[in-house]
């Protein structure tokens, strides 16, 4: 597959809080990094998001007096999972990994910085509300496709893909340039939300990449 002006690249949350040793470890996470560098080389425009919590965020069990990671608490936006405190402002945990190598990259979507709402969504937060101009942006560079990869398959990549296909892009997910959490069966019911929707499933090497 050719790719040109009109696509993007979207990748998803590669940083230490979500690697092995990181205070959110998606399994296999550092795995993708030279899959995701080989990737961006065919792309001209890629997006890069990046978990951005305050500390206390309300998406952390931590918050919650007598909770504990992976319980599902209601919020004013629906249920949410509880977390490990992760990817906190200026700390190591939110960096990006050290050996992600996309200097060209042109945007920085930061996500999950309202305390009170969480973000897995490249295009809006969790309360469906709250756009980050994604959209926007990639509508007034005339970009129609889109191709999601990264962390974790089952939120972040999931939420950003089902948003894309709302938002009246062609939306592709990258499946060995991902990884998954997989809470609860999350990780079956992301890949059967996302075929419902229209998302392609494709591996790089279907890709030619």
């Amino acid at each position: 597959m050719k790719f040109g002006a009109h696509d993007a690249l979207i990748v998803v949350d590669l940083q230490y809080g979500f690697m092995p040793g990181g205070h959110l470890p998606v399994p296999g996470g550092d795995e993708v990094v030279p899959i995701v560098n080989r990737i961006a080389r065919q792309f001209e425009n890629v997006v890069l998001t990046q978990d951005w919590h305050p500390a206390g965020h309300w998406s952390f069990a931590s918050t919650h007096p007598g909770r504990k990671p992976y319980d599902i608490v209601p919020m004013a936006y629906g249920d949410q999972v509880l977390w490990p405190d992760h990817c906190v402002q200026g700390t190591h945990d939110a960096e990006f990994h050290a050996d992600l190598d996309i200097p060209w990259a042109q945007l920085i979507i930061r996500k999950g910085y309202h305390i009170a709402v969480d973000s897995y969504s490249a295009f809006h937060a969790a309360d469906r509300k709250t756009p980050t101009g994604l959209a926007s942006y990639l509508r007034e560079r005339s970009i129609g496709r889109v191709f999601v990869c990264g962390l974790a398959t089952d939120f972040c990549v999931a939420w950003t893909a089902l948003d894309g296909r709302a938002a009246g892009f062609d939306v592709t997910v990258i499946e060995d340039a991902c990884r998954g959490i997989d809470v609860a069966g999350s990780l079956d019911k992301a890949w059967a939300d996302m075929a419902a929707a229209g998302v392609e499933r494709h591996s790089s090497a279907a890709l030619g990449v």
